[in-house]
């Protein structure tokens, strides 16, 4: 090979990892764009229906979210297990019990942030909280059974998650929620797919109305939802309970030490 031919080579080489570098970055930059935009569509809404595990009867529970950060969950009936943030005070009302405990917070942002997170995780359905694209994710354009275009994002969660390898799909250009797999480090594969969607077409975008789960290729539970309402928020005083008459009211402090675990009853 002569040294200009040589040469020419070289240059198409490295113009073409340059290229594929910077479309994975142009992606990536879109996908985070786009993820905050649909947040933002998502700023108020109300949601109910059911959740069943295998084995298990279905328990029924709802959900209120305000942005920022006003969230109000409900679980089970009629003995209903109440959690609430109005974005000072968390509240917990356990019906069963007669008890309303109020929560002020003394933890750091950060710790607060994550402690909601796993408070009220349970109550948010995959399809309606964005998976985070954080350093070492990557992305890739791909299709799908339900979208002609669609979006795959990949990584691997630390040490402290057990390092699962986490795989979402998402359509495209809106980002709705298509299949969330994962896989241990033992081999053991999980998967939560949609299985029928509500779309708004004023907002521009599709949720989740029932979802199901997976494991080993067998299925293992579902949650199905028989209220979806975007289009209005709910109202602020909707997230500060009052303890019912007869319950025994208490107040405690969230600290450090017990971020780590979610009020009882969680």
């Amino acid at each position: 090979m002569s040294l200009r031919v040589f040469v020419s080579c070289l240059a198409l080489t490295l113009s073409g990892c340059t290229r594929k570098s910077d479309d994975t970055a142009e992606l990536s930059a879109k996908v985070k764009q786009r993820l905050v935009e649909r947040d933002t569509k998502l700023g108020g809404y109300h949601i109910a229906g059911t959740v069943k595990d295998e084995g298990l009867d279905a328990v029924p529970f709802s959900f209120q979210y305000r942005a920022p950060q006003r969230m109000r969950g409900t679980l089970g009936a009629p003995a209903s297990r109440i959690f609430a943030w109005d974005g000072t005070h968390l509240f917990e009302q356990l019906d069963g019990e007669k008890r309303f405990t109020t929560f002020k917070s003394e933890l750091p942002p950060a710790k607060l942030a994550g402690f909601l997170t796993e408070t009220f995780g349970v109550f948010t359905p995959e399809g309606f909280r964005a998976p985070l694209v954080s350093r070492g994710a990557t992305l890739r354009r791909t299709r799908h059974a339900r979208a002609p275009e669609a979006v795959e994002l990949s990584l691997t969660l630390g040490e402290e998650a057990g390092g699962v390898a986490l795989v979402y799909v998402l359509r495209w250009p809106g980002l709705d929620f298509l299949e969330k797999r994962t896989r241990a480090p033992d081999g053991t594969e999980a998967e939560v797919r949609m299985d029928e969607e509500q779309c708004d077409e004023a907002l521009g975008l599709c949720v989740p109305k029932r979802l199901t789960r997976w494991l080993g290729g067998r299925k293992v539970g579902e949650t199905v939802l028989s209220r979806v309402d975007l289009a209005s928020p709910p109202p602020n005083d909707a997230f500060t309970l009052v303890a019912p008459e007869g319950y025994d009211v208490q107040t405690r402090t969230l600290v450090e030490s017990a971020a780590q675990n979610p009020p009882s009853g969680g």
